[in-house]
């Protein structure tokens, strides 16, 4: 019998959810972060009434090594969140993301949480060194939907889809880099280009400066749109806002540019995202000699990856893609590959 799934994208902006039932999509959601953070209520609903569900990929921050909901504890969910200790109490970020997570579990759902690209075997230990955020767990979860996606258009089996894939979304810029159906190496949200709303790699010399100022709420700042901008678009259609366009535009390039170098002949330039469709345009000018640059179809690009990775979980017709991304080898922690001086003095809450 083929099994009913689910995925959950953690969202800066949105919340979605997608629903699968024999590989096929029969429902698909989103909610405001905003709302959901307040009060989780209509997003355990929607997949209460969705049931019964086999599996649930539920929405997992930075990762776990595919964790079952009966082992998630305190440390769990610090892990997740990577919030400082001494990090003041409030809503930042994915806002009130520990709530959400906890009334998910609460409610009894079938749910494992999946990895970020830190945790999968397929990514040299080499390339993690220093590294946290290679991609977080929705990231992941966009690039099995990209695979599936390559796969099914171009006639090839999992194994020869190669790709470099952009998310740029509605705070943060990542991408990933995709060789022989597995992520070999990735540039996170906050490790990457600029987004849209947050900063993405930080001068190291900028945070030394900041010091004590330095928070969550700086990650999520000082993207390439004008604070009273309303989206993307803006930047394209205003002149006065044209260097916040370049610095994404150019951004994004130079992200998929630095992958080339772990996947040297991509099939492809994947762009996936809430600011995907006013970006790829200037992205198929200035990529066309790397390779054809493409949108995939859909907002819910995480959250259908997700479902999709689920469905391979749960012994369905993804099965094969499961395998060869590596999911069930995930190990260790995002804390793991940490070399320089001051690591070990790193507390969670």
């Amino acid at each position: 019998m083929s099994p009913r799934v689910a995925g959950v994208d953690p969202g800066t902006v949105s919340f979605d959810v997608c629903v699968l039932d024999g590989g096929e999509i029969v429902f698909e959601r989103s909610f405001r972060t905003v709302d959901v953070g307040a009060d989780p209520a209509p997003l355990v609903q929607a997949l209460a009434q969705q049931g019964p569900l086999d599996l649930v990929l539920g929405p997992a921050g930075y990762g776990l090594p595919l964790v079952p909901v009966a082992q998630v504890g305190e440390r769990e969910l610090a892990l997740m969140l990577l919030l400082r200790e001494d990090e003041p109490h409030g809503r930042v970020g994915v806002g009130g993301m520990r709530s959400i997570v906890r009334a998910l579990i609460a409610a009894g759902l079938p749910l494992v949480f999946g990895p970020g690209a830190i945790h999968l075997p397929t990514i040299p230990a080499y390339r993690k060194y220093n590294r946290i955020d290679m991609g977080t767990a929705d990231k992941v979860a966009s690039a099995a939907l990209c695979i599936a996606d390559q796969a099914r258009r171009l006639g090839v089996g999992y194994a020869d889809t190669s790709f470099v894939m952009l998310e740029l979304g509605g705070a943060f810029s990542a991408a990933l880099a995709v060789d022989g159906g597995r992520i070999v190496d990735g540039l996170g949200g906050s490790s990457g280009p600029i987004g849209a709303r947050a900063c993405g790699a930080l001068d190291a010399e900028v945070a030394y400066l900041l010091g004590a100022a330095l928070s969550k709420r700086t990650v999520f700042s000082g993207g390439a749109l004008d604070p009273r901008s309303e989206g993307v678009q803006a930047l394209r259609d205003d002149p006065r806002l044209s260097e916040g366009w370049l610095a994404l535009e150019e951004g994004a390039v130079k992200a998929a540019l630095a992958l080339t170098a772990a996947v040297p002949a991509p099939r492809e330039i994947l762009v996936v995202g809430r600011s995907a469709s006013a970006v790829v345009g200037a992205l198929e000018t200035r990529l066309a000699h790397v390779a054809p640059v493409r949108p995939t179809v859909g907002l819910k690009a995480a959250a259908h990856g997700a479902a999709i990775m689920a469905d391979g979980l749960a012994g369905g017709g993804y099965s094969a893609l499961v395998d060869r991304l590596g999911i069930r080898e995930a190990s260790g922690s995002a804390l793991d590959h940490l070399r320089l001086h001051g690591a070990d003095s790193i507390r969670l809450r």
